[in-house]
């Protein structure tokens, strides 16, 4: 009878050791889980932040072309570096040719 009972309670412990050893690895790898979910949230933003940049680094380029390209400017630049002006009528000659 005692040899039964220390056999009941050996078999007792073992149940509640393990059922206490798979309560701990679930708990384990729930936190593991929510850690490497919070880390690819950090990654995210980063990237959506990097984006950001260079979506206004973009836009701010864009602007600049559009300077660059600007009738105005052009014309400043031709006639401050290649001496080029703009023709008066006389200057101007139409030719006559086909068109396609």
């Amino acid at each position: 009878m005692i040899r039964r009972r220390r056999q009941n309670a050996w078999i007792s412990i073992s149940i509640l050791s393990l059922v206490f050893a798979s309560i701990l690895l679930s708990v384990g790898g729930l936190i593991w889980r929510q850690s490497r979910a919070l880390e690819a949230l950090a990654k995210l933003d980063e990237v959506r932040r990097d984006l950001s940049f260079a979506e206004a680094e973009r836009t701010e380029l864009e602007r600049r072309i559009q300077g660059l390209e600007s009738r105005a400017r052009i014309s400043s630049v031709a006639v401050e570096h290649l001496g080029m002006h703009h023709p008066d009528a006389s200057e101007i000659v139409l030719l006559a040719g086909a068109y396609r």
